[in-house]
Order: C-alpha cells, then sequence, then structure tokens
C-alpha cells in the first residue's frame, strides 16, 4: 500500500430528518471530495458519527462509500471499537467488501492500559488480517485511554501491516517521540486540522498529512495545503492555512451560557459544527443522532461568523461549494431563515 501522504476527509455521515441514512447525501458528498482532489476519506470514523451508527449502518456505509468513490481516491474504514471480537468482526465485514485500510480507535471507557490495547486489541486484528492497512487512531480526550508510543513502536516493527496513525493528542511530545521511536519513513497523520502544518514543518514530528474535518467544506483547499508543505512550498501553505483558520477554529465550539443558576460552558463537540454548518450552507448533512443534539444560538452564530470571515477574504475557496451543490453562499450565509430548527431556542 501506498505511504499515507496527503488530506483524507473525515466523512460526515449524512442523514434525514428522522435520522435515517441519507444515501443520496452521501453519493453527493464522497463525489464532491472525489472532484476536489482529495487523497482519500474516511467512512464512519468519530466525524461520521460512529458512536450511534449500528454495525450493519456502518458497513453499508463504507461499502456505498467506496461504491462512490474514485478509483485513485483511499477509503478508510472506520472498524475500531471498544471490544475486540467487535472489531474484528466489523472489520471482517469492511475487507469482505473491500476495504483495503481500516482506522482503529482505541478502546475506549473500559480503560485498558497501553500494554492491553496493544496485546488485546492491536495485534490480535494486524495478525487477522495480514493484507490490510491498519491505522491506529490515538485520541485519549475521547478514548480516556493511550496507545503509547512505546508499543506503537513495537506494533510497526512487528507488523508491516501498521502503515500509520491518526495523532490527535494534541501533546507534540508524544508526536516527536513517535518519529524517534517509529522511524523516518512512518506515516503520522494529524487528526487536528489546526495542528496540521506545526507537525508537518517540524522535523521531529515530520507528519505527512491529515485526516481533516474541515475538508468536508473546503477538500479543495485542505489538499492544495498539505501538498504545498510536502512540496516544501511553505509560504503557500501558510496562506491557506491562515484563510481557512477561523473554520479550523470550530470544529470544537465553546461557548458560555446563562442558566437560572448561574453561568455554564457549553461545548459542542465534532460533527455538530461541521453539520450545523453544512445545513445552513445547503449540503448534504442532516441532524446528528442524539445525545449529539443541536447547537445554542451564541454556538451557531460563531461557526456562521467564521464562514463568514473566510467568505469575505476569500470567497474563491466557497467556489467548489457553490458550483457542485448548486447554492448560493453569500445568501446562504447572510440570511437567518437558513438557522431555522438548527440551535435551541434556550438552554
Amino acid at each position: 500500500m501506498n505511504m499515507l501522504r496527503g488530506c483524507y476527509t473525515a466523512l460526515v455521515t449524512p442523514m434525514k430528518q428522522g435520522g435515517e441514512l441519507d444515501w443520496e447525501g452521501l453519493h453527493d458528498l464522497v463525489e464532491f471530495q472525489a472532484e476536489n482532489g482529495v487523497s482519500g476519506v474516511v467512512a464512519v470514523g468519530t466525524t461520521g458519527e460512529s458512536p450511534t451508527v449500528n454495525w450493519q449502518e456502518n458497513i453499508e456505509i463504507i461499502e456505498r462509500t467506496m461504491q462512490y468513490s474514485s478509483d485513485d481516491m483511499l477509503v478508510i474504514a472506520g472498524t475500531g471499537a471498544n471490544c475486540t471480537k467487535e472489531c474484528i468482526e466489523g472489520t471482517a465485514e469492511a475487507v469482505r467488501r473491500g476495504a483495503k485500510a481500516v482506522l482503529l480507535v482505541d478502546p475506549y471507557y473500559n480503560g485498558p492500559s497501553s500494554l492491553e490495547i496493544r496485546r488485546e486489541y492491536y495485534e490480535p486484528v494486524a495478525r487477522e488480517f495480514p493484507n490490510t492497512g491498519i491505522i491506529p487512531y490515538i485520541i485519549p480526550g475521547r478514548t480516556g485511554t493511550m496507545l503509547l508510543p512505546e508499543d506503537l513502536a513495537i506494533l510497526s516493527e512487528k507488523y508491516q501491516n501498521i502503515i500509520g496513525v491518526k495523532e490527535a493528542t494534541g501533546d507534540f511530545n508524544n508526536m516527536r517521540a513517535i518519529r524517534r521511536l517509529c522511524g523516518p519513513d512512518f506515516p503520522i497523520l494529524s487528526g487536528d486540522d489546526e495542528k496540521t502544518l506545526t507537525m508537518m514543518d517540524d522535523p521531529s514530528i515530520a507528519a505527512s498529512g491529515v485526516i481533516s474535518v474541515v475538508s468536508n467544506l473546503f477538500p479543495a483547499a485542505m489538499s492544495d495545503m498539505v501538498r504545498y508543505q510536502l512540496d516544501n512550498e511553505k509560504e503557500k501553505a501558510r496562506q491557506i492555512e491562515q484563510l481557512l483558520r477561523p473554520m479550523m477554529d470550530c470544529v470544537t465550539v465553546k461557548t458560555e451560557e446563562d442558566t437560572r443558576f448561574g453561568k455554564v460552558i457549553c461545548r459542542a463537540r465534532n460533527p455538530l459544527a461541521i453539520k450545523t454548518l453544512m445545513n445552513v450552507l445547503g449540503m448534504p448533512s442532516g441532524p446528528c443522532r442524539p445525545p449529539l443534539g443541536k447547537m445554542t444560538k451564541a454556538g451557531i452564530t460563531k461557526v456562521v461568523e467564521s464562514a463568514r470571515k473566510i467568505y469575505s477574504t476569500a470567497p474563491d475557496l466557497f467556489e467548489p461549494i457553490e458550483e457542485f451543490f448548486d447554492i448560493d453562499v453569500d445568501d446562504r450565509l447572510s440570511n437567518r431563515r437558513y438557522w431555522e430548527g438548527l440551535y435551541y431556542e434556550s438552554y
């Protein structure tokens, strides 16, 4: 399998208002990504709402994403779980349908040690599927546990099908440890849009790309940013990053809300913000499945204002959206009627 390099979109899972999967919408989103030059997509990662998609739906989303993708796009199947048996069963179904690579999030909630994660989770899957690329996904802020660089190095040394890592710890020292222990050729993909260029530019990390949320909206721009950085055209890469920074800062949205008992912090986590903005813009998206729900009015205001800022400085970044989905971005971002039903009226 080719080395993981470039921009891979953590694809949202579009849904209808009742929560039913929107297959036509998925087709359009995958085609939009293909037309705009991404290296690949992740089907049913966290951004694709893997916690609330059942296994039957999970496998069908993967299968259809592969059907809708272009030949030069890598479809990475999200088949991680907090049960190794379930992970193996899901991976087997994905592989049976043609998946060449899988993204496995560290087992969440039950709290295994890094040693246990390696021995009782990644190693059994790596042995079971020697011809399938396996990408560990390290995100302790969501899982409550973490594969350590030392155990990742043991895995990468022992199994050739451990083809890279999605690193979303936010800890640059951890990233440097991965590079030091896993060697110069081991692919590290950023799991945080806003940290991507820093991870790529730091020679002690030397990330080779990103699994991106923002590229759901801006696949061409994110792909160009990563490509410029890989080609050592760093100024061009930084220019794109600065233009997209308002959106990168809105993958998770924090607002302070008033309640009758005092002020509270409300944190709208991915994919709520990106799906909300896609709805505003008229792209296939639909609601999130509970327990994710809606943003607050302050939250949606922050997201739309961030998009307006990008539009005011670089309207050309929205041209692929306008052309593919036949929408008027200026109208969509200027008219609050498109917000209807997308936020809680009160806390």
